[in-house]
């Protein structure tokens, strides 16, 4: 069973698609942790159990706040987003290729840890085999939630979509497999264009997949538009997030809200805010209409 509502974690890292001023004003509110966990204790102390975090440099020093007050945090549920693509391209700009894999794969890896990774290694450099590539990804970036309750593994939207254009099955099915047999928790996907992602991944044989998709009144990131999305709600089987539901500011709290929970099958929402007034207002009305 899902969590109904979801914290996400956008606004710590500057991110808002519509305002490179709104942007900037919360990069810069965010620049400490501290600012960061505070936000993260008002959200749990409003009865929010459920955070998304994408794997994005500061996820170590979030999940090590969840860890250093573990007793404070026993209801706990994660839902990571992997791989934060700015980290990698980051890391390959500032140290080589070869200096952003020592750094990311092997720092902070024991014995055993690192001979699994050789071994895997290896079958990269002389069998070329990109599914390996991938479960050594996962594998580096599932060790930032170790020792915590990670409910659902999505893969974030830019591979997604990214495969899903190129029509690559064998990824989504072993990624989906992975996930679920090595870390026994649900593989889920975050896409831009959920119409063609649901209809893909059950033609991979995937049954009832978890897909996270921008649902809101605006039809802002809903590709190739609005009516294709409750469309597909309505006549599929599948698991879907809403997340984007104000558009960036676009929509009203509540009439976003209200236009979601009419959407069928709706079975959690995503959304971020950076104030305990925000976020105990749209915890009340997911409350109320969903």
């Amino acid at each position: 069973m899902l969590d109904k509502i979801i914290f996400g974690d956008n606004q710590f890292f500057g991110i808002n698609h519509m305002s490179e001023e709104k942007a900037q004003a919360l990069s810069e509110k965010f620049r400490d942790l501290k600012a960061i966990t505070e936000v993260i204790d008002l959200a749990y102390d409003a009865g929010i159990r459920a955070f998304m975090i994408n794997t994005h440099n500061r996820a170590k020093d979030i999940c090590d706040h969840f860890r250093n007050n573990a007793s404070r945090f026993s209801e706990l549920h994660l839902y990571p987003s992997m791989p934060y693509a700015h980290k990698y391209a980051n890391a390959v700009a500032e140290k080589g290729l070869f200096g952003a894999l020592n750094d990311m794969m092997l720092k902070g890896t024991g014995m055993a840890g690192l001979m699994g990774i050789l071994s895997k290694g290896g079958s990269i450099v002389f069998e070329k085999d990109m599914l390996k590539v991938m479960q050594l990804l996962i594998d580096m970036e599932m060790k930032i939630f170790k020792d915590l309750n990670v409910k659902v593994m999505f893969l974030q939207n830019i591979v997604t979509d990214l495969l899903l254009g190129f029509g690559i099955k064998a990824v989504f099915v072993e990624f989906t497999n992975y996930i679920r047999e090595k870390y026994h928790v649900e593989p889920g996907f975050v896409t831009l264009n959920m119409p063609r992602l649901v209809d893909f991944l059950l033609d991979c044989g995937i049954e009832n997949p978890i897909v996270c998709s921008a649902i809101n009144k605006a039809g802002y990131f809903m590709n190739p538009d609005a009516e294709s999305y409750e469309t597909t709600l309505r006549q599929k089987q599948f698991r879907p997030m809403a997340m984007s539901i104000l558009a960036s500011g676009a929509v009203l709290p509540e009439e976003a809200v209200k236009y979601v929970a009419r959407q069928s099958g709706i079975q959690s929402i995503v959304f971020g805010a950076s104030s305990q007034q925000h976020i105990r207002q749209t915890k009340e009305l997911i409350d109320r209409y969903l």
